[in-house]
């Protein structure tokens, strides 16, 4: 196994959108149209977070990790590990390349000077040849990896976000920062653990999932990451170098 992938980029960025997206609409059904009785809200919006989003807003902040309540759920624990086995083999054949590029790397680099031109020719086109397909096929699962944990991600977090609101609400929270990242990168220098509410979140999302919890003794993964990019092959030496007696 080459490892196993944190949230990726573009991970992070959709579910900051699918979340601001998901807060607005709540919000907006939150407020009745113009015209309305006062009290009414949209068709279909989902009571319970209508209700709170529509009370006066405490003073309260919080904080969660978006990320960590995702990964976290039991449903996210159960679709990450479907994914991560699925992703697999693919997983394993990259590092056979990787490995395979590796060993003719220090070949060349043991027998450079032991070889004739055509011999080392040879040698470095094929490390060059098994490198440019190995990155291409690195590259490809890397996106295929990102576009499917961000499938995850928003299908979880679409229906989290109502969840969310729900409970800022009803504790009395004006305010939720995500912690996803950190300071300089976010927005959050410091904060304790008693205005997180991550915990309470993925509790009661995994009441309404109704998704059960792991086998106890089981390891929640995340999904497998691309093999990393092989150093550059070595090159043929320049002309002036002498061969070893």
């Amino acid at each position: 196994m080459i490892g196993m992938l944190t949230t990726s980029k573009s991970v992070r960025v959709t579910v900051a959108v699918v979340f601001g997206l998901s807060l607005f609409a709540l919000a907006q059904a939150a407020d009745p149209p113009a015209g309305a009785p006062a009290g009414a809200a949209a068709p279909n919006a989902p009571s319970a977070a209508v209700a709170a989003a529509a009370k006066p807003m405490g003073t309260k902040v919080g904080t969660i990790n978006i990320e960590q309540a995702i990964f976290a759920s039991n449903e996210g624990q159960r679709d990450f590990d479907v994914l991560r086995k699925k992703l697999e083999p693919k997983q394993n054949e990259l590092k056979g390349t990787a490995d395979e590029i590796d060993s003719l790397k220090k070949q060349l680099s043991a027998q450079q000077d032991k070889l004739n031109d055509e011999s080392r020719d040879k040698l470095v086109k094929q490390i060059e040849t098994k490198q440019k397909s190995f990155d291409r096929a690195q590259q490809d699962f890397q996106e295929d990896v990102q576009n499917q944990q961000g499938e995850i991600g928003n299908k979880i977090l679409t229906k989290m976000a109502p969840l969310i609101v729900q409970y800022a609400g009803a504790n009395g929270y004006g305010m939720i920062l995500d912690t996803s990242q950190q300071w300089p990168r976010g927005p959050v220098i410091w904060y304790g653990p008693a205005v997180d509410i991550t915990q309470p979140i993925v509790e009661a999302y995994n009441t309404q999932s109704g998704v059960a919890a792991p086998p106890a003794g089981s390891t929640a993964q995340k999904p497998v990451k691309p093999a990393s990019k092989t150093a550059a092959p070595a090159t043929k030496p320049p002309a002036t170098t002498p061969p070893k007696q």
